[in-house]
């Protein structure tokens, strides 16, 4: 097929959610792993732009794993390697000392990068992502235009109140939550509850969903089609150009294939009667739309 061709001007796949880390060797001489961080899992660019060739994905936001912590380099070399494929997303450092907005500046300023990554469970013991820091962070994010996500592994309901607060005191800093916010289809009132205040937070502007890592959200099997009601209430609060797919490589590797991945969110997206139009945003002109130009025709 030529370049030419009509049929390779339609709108590109993104991966609006993965991770890559260094190879044992790597990590034994170059990109060392953060101490109790080693992963068992093969997370390295080669594998990864193997999988995404078989898939038909184009391009994909990298989000810095927890198994480099703040250690950017092996993701920025990655990053430098491969300019037109891949976006980067920060890990958020909410040291006491502000470090953390030195580092964000130098990763975006110097280093290219796009997003930055808010994850809860690395703020010092008893303080909460609305302290000082974290608040310094979200602000300087939305300065310099980058979209913070959050990732609310534990649940939804016990940062809620945090986010709430961020997006309301600073509404021009974009707000992207992980992997469906984390929340499952409701079996009780608690998880109905949580559900619905996820729904709401649509009310403000600025804040999209990755309808990502479906393996973490199911109850199913895959191709986890119980996460079709998920996606049909997701579109109809927040519109398909504020939703966006997302795999969570390399961890859906084992779950499903990386393959399996793009089949199971096409399947669910056909389950909930998805327009083509809003397929397209969802499998890449929402984050497109985010991160222009980064991914060039």
């Amino acid at each position: 097929m030529s370049s030419s061709d009509p049929a390779t001007t339609k709108t590109k796949t993104i991966d609006s959610h993965l991770h890559v880390w260094a190879t044992p060797q790597q990590a034994a001489t170059e990109y060392p792993f953060f101490p109790g961080q080693v992963p068992t899992l093969q997370g390295d660019v080669d594998f990864l732009l193997k999988c995404m060739g078989e898939a038909g994905v184009d391009g994909a936001l990298i989000v810095q794993p927890i198994n480099h912590m703040f250690d950017h380099s092996l993701v920025t070399s990655v990053l430098k390697k491969h300019p037109s494929k891949f976006v980067g997303c920060l890990l958020a450092n909410p040291a006491e000392d502000g470090t953390g907005i030195k580092q964000l500046e130098h990763l975006v300023l110097e280093d290219g990068y796009h997003a930055v990554r808010f994850n809860p469970y690395l703020w010092p013991s008893g303080q909460k992502m609305t302290n000082e820091v974290g608040k310094a962070i979200f602000s300087r994010a939305g300065a310099l235009g980058v979209p913070v996500g959050f990732m609310c592994m534990k649940g939804l309901n016990l940062h809620l109140s945090e986010i709430i607060e961020l997006c309301s005191e600073f509404p021009s800093t974009t707000v992207i939550l992980d992997h469906v916010a984390f929340c499952k289809p409701p079996e009780n009132d608690l998880e109905s509850e949580t559900f619905s205040s996820f729904l709401k937070l649509s009310r403000f502007p600025q804040v999209y969903v990755k309808f990502s890592a479906l393996f973490r959200v199911s109850r199913k099997p895959f191709p986890y089609e119980d996460t079709s009601h998920l996606l049909s209430q997701v579109i109809s609060s927040y519109g398909a150009n504020r939703v966006m797919w997302g795999s969570d490589f390399p961890y859906v590797v084992p779950e499903c294939s990386y393959k399996g991945a793009k089949e199971a969110v096409l399947h669910v997206a056909s389950l909930a009667s998805l327009s083509p139009s809003d397929l397209e945003w969802v499998m890449g002109k929402t984050v497109q739309q985010l991160f222009p130009n980064s991914w060039p025709a």
